[in-house]
């Protein structure tokens, strides 16, 4: 692959209009929601990767507030097309940061008040920038026996919308439109790449795993779809646990994920993340937290396994500044035991999700759904790929 010389990107010719001294790529909005989109994609190489393989990142980072701009902005337009978000009605949803962000964003937008949920684990800078923003910000304090911080705090969205039954909630767990909401960037991938063979993407409510991998599956249909989850979450069929990691994962069983897509899973632990982050940004300059790194250390695997022509796309859902506190931050990292844990050349594999509670990274060719589907729906049990 022939990359340009950085030096060739710093040495334009001279303009000959003005016109000419605002770059092609420049663009001008009226509103902030008009910044949201047509993020690049950067080519992570070496010496991140080996071998002159590597892997396409697409920079959500390069969105206001993140990948979640996206679905903020289209559920809340959605559900004021269907009347079920009334002008001036207050937004209340449970966030561990980047949603809420992009719900500040779609309020000042369209004009609505603005309560997110949160836990201890939010960054203090995150919550800081949402009030900035003019959102509430309310932290529950203890976790739900079973469902963890996520339950406790979607227990807690609903005391909200029981006292103001005028708000207007979500979900972003199981509302399509949260699916729905990343046709553009799949389509921006195709413009972009051309050809994508294999994806990478992170795991959470499942929105833009599903979005996008339904979409570039209509354009290729031999496209391989990997999801990257983190070890003690429950979403592939492990049981829950404390995670350290946000962004990714879960303790409840968003429907929005789709089990059908995936031709494989791999969960990675929080001190393998940390470490390529970390790695992306001093060997890349672009880097991000938690997904970002699990994503990055995924991709670079497949990129040095999978044959040297197979084009992946990997989605870094935001950048590194939220993690300063963090994952950039060595007093936290030394706390919680994240440094010093370079990752094996491999991950370990197991032949389906219940064979083992994994730790580390892991990596499993079996997709399963690990609750019971829909009415009318029957319960996946398969394969992973198999639904092609």
């Amino acid at each position: 692959m022939n990359l340009p010389h950085p030096s060739s990107v710093l040495l334009d010719p001279t303009p000959v209009s003005p016109a000419q001294l605002l770059a092609a790529s420049a663009r001008s909005a009226a509103t902030p929601a008009a910044l949201v989109g047509d993020t690049p994609v950067l080519w992570v190489g070496e010496p991140f990767t080996t071998d002159r393989r590597g892997f396409w990142a697409k920079l959500e980072g390069h969105n206001p507030g993140g990948i979640k701009d996206r679905t903020a902005l289209y559920m809340v337009a959605a559900a004021r097309e269907r009347g079920a978000l009334l002008p001036g009605a207050r937004i209340v949803e449970s966030t561990s940061g980047t949603l809420g962000l992009g719900l500040a964003l779609a309020g000042i937008a369209y004009g609505h008040p603005v309560s997110v949920v949160t836990d201890p684990g939010m960054e203090a800078q995150v919550a800081g920038l949402l009030r900035a923003y003019g959102a509430e910000v309310h932290t529950v304090t203890v976790p739900h026996p079973h469902g963890g911080w996520q339950q406790a705090r979607r227990d807690a969205v609903a005391e909200l919308l029981a006292a103001d039954p005028g708000a207007w909630c979500p979900d972003q767990y199981h509302n399509p439109d949260n699916v729905a909401a990343y046709r553009p960037l799949a389509h921006e991938l195709v413009a972009q790449l051309g050809r994508i063979d294999t994806l990478v993407v992170s795991v959470g409510t499942g929105g833009h795993s599903a979005g996008i991998g339904r979409v570039l599956r209509t354009f290729f249909p031999t496209l391989r779809v990997v999801g990257v989850d983190t070890c003690a979450s429950t979403i592939f069929g492990q049981p829950s646990g404390t995670r350290l990691m946000r962004g990714l994962g879960s303790s409840i069983y968003p429907r929005n994920v789709a089990y059908e897509l995936f031709d494989e899973v791999h969960w990675v632990a929080a001190p393998e993340a940390v470490w390529a982050a970390r790695a992306l940004a001093r060997t890349r300059y672009a880097t991000g937290g938690w997904s970002v790194g699990a994503v990055a250390l995924v991709a670079r695997y497949l990129a040095r396994t999978h044959p040297a022509e197979e084009r992946i796309a990997a989605v870094f859902p935001d950048g590194p500044h939220r993690y300063v506190s963090t994952v950039f931050d060595d007093a936290y990292c030394r706390t919680h035991r994240l440094l010093g844990h370079e990752p094996a050349d491999a991950p370990e594999e197991i032949g389906h999700p219940s064979q083992a509670v994994v730790t580390h990274w892991t990596r499993c060719t079996t997709v399963t759904r690990p609750l019971p589907a829909r009415p009318g729906e029957e319960r996946l049990d398969h394969p992973a790929g198999a639904g092609r």
